[in-house]
């Protein structure tokens, strides 16, 4: 390293370490929150604006959608103008996308406003981590970004009951009220304590390009990407489609929906808590496809209690915690083997991967609005996402490395 790259990492650590970290986390979990924080009020939302349960899911896949955008435009236009400007920009028009949801009179502009915030929440998701990682190394590194992911998991876990909340006492509109002054308050935190980090240093987007082509060309890389995708993202399928099974064909309080959705996390979690302490024990290609299988055969238990009429509160909550439980071991064991496709890429791996994640959860919510029985819908788009993820991974296994 030399004496001038020594001191701009010097300079870099000095700033970097008056970025506190709770304000990163609060950023970082606004994209994730406000996805998920809407989903109890889907129902309320279409009777008021006269709009079918298709429609009012597009909120939610055009919102996922807006995700998925961002995360392969952020890192480079970062890297370029600088994280500060590009965080307080995507705060700005967070901010104002959910003060025109607010405002919305009709579903597409609902649609046009979600999607708008999605693309600004992105932001905070993408340029927190890349703070993160900008402000430490090694250890410290690891620890900081293991706070972050919590604080992101639990989000969506702590959304819905939020949004039953808001929703029942003071009506549907109340939760963009909340998103706007989370998008001003994350707005004027990032203006007055959020230094420089790094970036702004025109670094070439061609390079990029280039990687993403290099990515998109191997058949590992595809199938871990699309089968990770459809192991753990398709669960917006259900996410969307909730409100009206559990209201509509369960006979559940709408402001119930909401604890139900969170039990999900309990899933992950437990998941997510067996891959970790079983990776370095089994091999992370049987892990993966173990995980898929169980969610798999949750989601078969699933469907097969709709098209036999035996349908009940217990049978989806029990199925979900299963189907989840297995996403939980598949995500991590299927992003460690992407990213282990060229680790020279890493980066462009990690945005695709992320890219395609939100792309078929987008889908996935998208086609469990389709017909009138969001059950079955959601049914048999998670049980075809799973055996999509099956084969997926069978393609990856067959390139072997290259």
């Amino acid at each position: 390293m030399t004496p001038r790259s020594d001191e701009a990492a010097a300079l870099s650590s000095g700033v970097a370490a008056r970025v506190p970290l709770w304000m990163l986390a609060l950023i970082t979990l606004s994209g994730t929150l406000a996805l998920h924080i809407f989903v109890p009020a889907l129902p309320d939302a279409g009777a008021e604006l006269g709009a079918s349960a298709g429609s009012m899911q597009l909120t939610l896949s055009f919102y996922i959608g807006g995700l998925a955008l961002g995360q392969l435009i952020y890192g480079p236009v970062s890297d370029h103008f600088g994280r500060r400007p590009v965080l307080i920009g995507g705060m700005v028009v967070y901010a104002l996308a959910g003060f025109a949801a607010l405002l919305a009179p009709t579903v597409r502009m609902l649609i046009a406003a979600r999607l708008l915030q999605a693309l600004g929440g992105c932001a905070g998701l993408v340029l927190g981590r890349a703070i993160v990682r900008d402000s430490a190394s090694g250890g410290d590194a690891a620890r900081k970004l293991s706070l972050m992911n919590m604080m992101v998991i639990v989000g969506p876990g702590l959304a819905p009951l939020i949004g039953s909340g808001l929703a029942l006492i003071a009506g549907w509109r109340s939760i963009f009220v909340a998103l706007c002054a989370l998008g001003a308050v994350n707005l004027l935190l990032a203006w007055r304590l959020l230094p420089e980090t790094g970036g702004g240093q025109g670094h070439d987007v061609m390079t990029v390009i280039r990687g993403y082509g290099h990515l998109l060309k191997s058949p590992r890389f595809l199938g871990y990407a699309i089968g990770g995708g459809c192991a753990t993202t398709s669960l917006y399928a259900f996410v969307g489609a909730a409100p009206y099974i559990f209201v509509d064909q369960l006979g559940v309080p709408a402001h119930a929906v909401g604890f139900y959705l969170a039990l999900n996390l309990l899933g992950m979690w437990l998941g997510s808590l067996t891959a970790s302490r079983l990776i370095g024990k089994v091999p992370l290609a049987r892990l993966m496809v173990f995980g898929n299988l169980l969610s798999c055969a949750a989601a078969a238990a699933f469907l097969g209690s709709v098209l036999t009429g035996a349908l009940s509160v217990p049978v989806t909550v029990l199925s979900l915690l299963v189907l989840t439980y297995g996403g939980g071991i598949a995500s991590p064991t299927a992003l460690a083997q992407a990213l282990s496709v060229d680790p020279l890429v890493a980066g462009s791996a990690s945005g695709l991967y992320g890219f395609a994640q939100m792309v078929i959860g987008a889908l996935c919510a998208s086609l469990a609005g389709i017909g009138g029985d969001p059950a079955s819908a959601a049914g048999i788009t998670l049980l075809g996402a799973g055996l999509v993820a099956q084969l997926s991974f069978r393609m990856a296994r067959d390139a072997g490395p290259r």
